[in-house]
């Protein structure tokens, strides 16, 4: 018997190929090991620039370095705010599976407690016909 499936899975199964991709991306750019290694490219970059004896491909101040950021820039931006809606839809459809957990929990607890009531009256009846017995 197949488990039954969580928000989470089904949430995932229906998202289509560019968002998975816009997770991706966005997990990707918001990591120190993303950060690490643009750091040692543009310090590498910057470096082999400043110390080249024939050729300089981008002499300071860098505007091919200053493009290719720019370019990030606006390609990341967009693929971010992807990303952020869809932590947003995942965050209502997670809002929305606690909310139905705590309503049938709410459900549950009514149950047992008119179950309880109705022991606690069916054993004050029964001492209270023991007592008239006696």
């Amino acid at each position: 018997m197949e488990a039954p499936k969580t928000w989470h899975d089904a949430h995932k199964e229906s998202s289509t190929f560019g968002q998975r991709l816009a997770d991706a991306v966005a997990n990707g750019m918001g990591s120190w090991r993303f950060i690490i290694i643009q750091t040692v490219i543009v310090g590498l970059w910057m470096g082999l620039n400043v110390i080249a004896f024939i050729k300089h491909w981008d002499a300071y101040p860098f505007i091919l370095l200053n493009l290719l950021f720019s370019t990030q820039a606006a390609y990341a931006a967009p693929i971010i705010m992807m990303a952020q809606n869809r932590q947003s839809q995942r965050d209502r459809a997670q809002a929305d599976s606690d909310y139905q957990t705590n309503v049938e929990a709410k459900k549950e607890i009514e149950q047992l407690l008119e179950r309880l009531n109705s022991i606690e009256i069916d054993k004050l009846d029964k001492i209270i016909s023991m007592l008239e017995k006696i």
